[in-house]
C-alpha cells in the first residue's frame, strides 16, 4: 500500500501563522462586540428567505430550519459562525488544502516527497497571505468544508461572517449599521444558495481547480530520469512555484510563466465560473430592494468606491489569490453584466438554467456574451 503523501504545506503550520500575525481589529467596547455578532447572526436569518424568494432558486435538498433559541424556525442555507481575522485566516487553511491536495497527490505517485523545508517555507507564505487577507474579507461562503470524498456529494457549508471587518467598514463608509450587515449577508448568503441548488459545484470547481494545480505540479517538477536528489529539490521548486508562489499579492498571475496556452485556457474558464457566482450574487443582493434595505443606493455607492481602490472582498478572494487572478477582476463585473443581460433575455428562471448542470455553465466567451449563452443553453 502506498504511503499517504504529505501535503504540499504545512497547513498547520501556516494556520498558526496566521492566527499570529493577523492584525487587530477596530477598537470596541465589550457591549459593541455583544451587539455586532447578535447583529450578524440575525441578519443572517433574515437574508435567507429574501435570497430565495429574490434569486428563485430552489436548494436541491430543501432548506433546514433553526431549532431552539431566538431565531427558532428561521431557515439556514448552511452553518452560520461569526468569526474574528484569526479564525477566519485558520479556517481558510482547510480551503486551501482543499484545493491543493491533488498536487500532494501527484508528488506522492511519482514517489518524490516534499521537503520540510518546502513545506514549512509555504507555510510561512500562505499564513502571511490569509493574515493580509484577513482585514479586508467581510463574508466568506465556504462549501467546502461538508465535501465529503464523492466528487457529487457536498454538505452544506459554512458561511463566515468577519466580524471587526464589518465593523470597520461600516463605521468608514458612515452606513447604517442594520442595513449594511443585512446587506453583506444578502451577498454571502446568495453564495449558499448557489452551492445548494446545485450540488456538483463545489466538487465541480475543486477538481477543475485541483486537476489544473495538478498539471502545473507536473510541468514544474518535469520528472525525468534525473538523479533523485534533483528531482526532491525540483519538488521543493514545484511546491514553493505551485502553492506558495502563486499566492503573491502584487496584482500579477504569477502562474503565466509555467502555463502551457491549453493551461491558461483552462484558467481563463475556470474564472468565467467564478464571474458568473460573483457577478450573480452583487445583482441579487441589490435586487432585493430598498423596502428590505432601506438604504441600499447609498451602501452600494459608497461600497463600489472602496471595493475600486481595494479589490473585490468576495467569497472566493483565496482562491483567486491561488490561481493569480487578481489582475482579472474585470471579469467579474463582467460577471454582473451577464447576469443583467441574460435575464433581460430569458428572465430570471432561464438564468438559473446556469446553476442546473455543470454544462450550462457559461464559457469565458460567453461571460461577455450572453446571447450566445442563451441559444447555446435554451435554443
Amino acid at each position: 500500500m502506498n504511503p499517504t503523501p504529505e501535503p504540499v504545506v504545512d497547513w498547520s503550520a501556516a494556520a498558526g501563522i496566521a492566527a499570529r500575525v493577523a492584525p487587530p481589529g477596530p477598537r470596541a467596547s465589550r457591549e459593541q462586540i455583544e451587539e455586532l455578532v447578535a447583529g450578524l447572526r440575525r441578519a443572517a436569518a433574515q437574508a435567507v428567505p429574501h435570497v430565495l424568494r429574490t434569486t428563485r432558486l430552489e436548494p436541491a435538498g430543501g432548506v433546514r430550519h433553526v431549532v431552539g433559541g431566538a431565531d427558532d424556525g428561521a431557515p439556514l442555507l448552511g452553518d452560520v459562525a461569526v468569526v474574528d481575522r484569526a479564525s477566519w485566516a485558520r479556517a481558510n487553511t482547510q480551503v486551501m488544502e482543499a484545493m491543493t491536495a491533488p498536487v500532494a497527490a501527484t508528488l506522492g505517485e511519482e514517489s518524490v516527497p516534499t521537503s520540510d523545508a518546502a513545506r514549512l517555507g509555504g507555510a510561512a507564505e500562505v499564513g502571511g497571505l490569509l493574515a493580509m487577507l484577513s482585514s479586508r474579507v467581510l463574508g466568506q461562503f465556504d462549501p467546502y468544508s461538508g465535501l465529503g470524498t464523492d466528487a457529487g456529494a457536498a454538505g452544506p457549508g459554512r458561511l463566515l461572517l468577519v466580524a471587526p471587518n464589518v465593523l470597520q467598514v461600516e463605521r468608514a463608509l458612515d452606513v447604517h449599521p442594520g442595513d449594511f450587515r443585512l446587506w453583506v449577508c444578502l451577498h454571502e448568503q446568495t453564495h449558499a444558495l448557489q452551492f445548494a441548488a446545485a450540488p456538483w459545484l463545489a466538487a465541480h470547481l475543486r477538481d477543475r481547480v485541483g486537476t489544473l494545480l495538478e498539471e502545473l505540479a507536473r510541468t514544474s517538477i518535469g520528472f525525468s530520469r534525473s538523479p533523485l536528489r534533483r528531482k526532491l529539490a525540483a519538488a521543493g521548486r514545484a511546491t514553493y512555484d505551485v502553492v506558495a508562489g502563486v499566492v503573491r499579492g502584487d496584482g500579477v498571475a504569477p502562474l503565466d510563466h509555467l502555463m502551457t496556452p491549453a493551461q491558461k485556457d483552462e484558467l481563463v474558464e475556470i474564472t468565467a465560473v467564478m464571474a458568473l457566482l460573483e457577478g450573480h450574487a452583487d445583482v441579487m443582493m441589490d435586487a432585493v430592494g430598498p423596502r428590505v434595505v432601506r438604504t441600499v443606493r447609498t451602501i452600494r455607492a459608497r461600497f463600489d468606491r472602496r471595493r475600486a481602490g481595494e479589490g473585490s472582498p468576495g467569497f472566493d478572494v483565496v482562491l483567486r489569490r491561488l490561481l493569480g487572478m487578481e489582475a482579472k477582476l474585470a471579469q467579474y463585473r463582467d460577471g454582473a453584466r451577464f447576469v443583467r443581460a441574460a435575464e433581460r433575455i430569458v428572465g430570471r428562471d432561464g438564468l438559473n438554467a446556469a446553476f442546473a448542470a455543470p454544462e450550462n455553465l457559461p464559457s469565458a466567451r460567453e461571460i461577455g456574451d450572453a446571447p450566445a449563452w442563451v441559444r447555446r443553453v435554451h435554443g
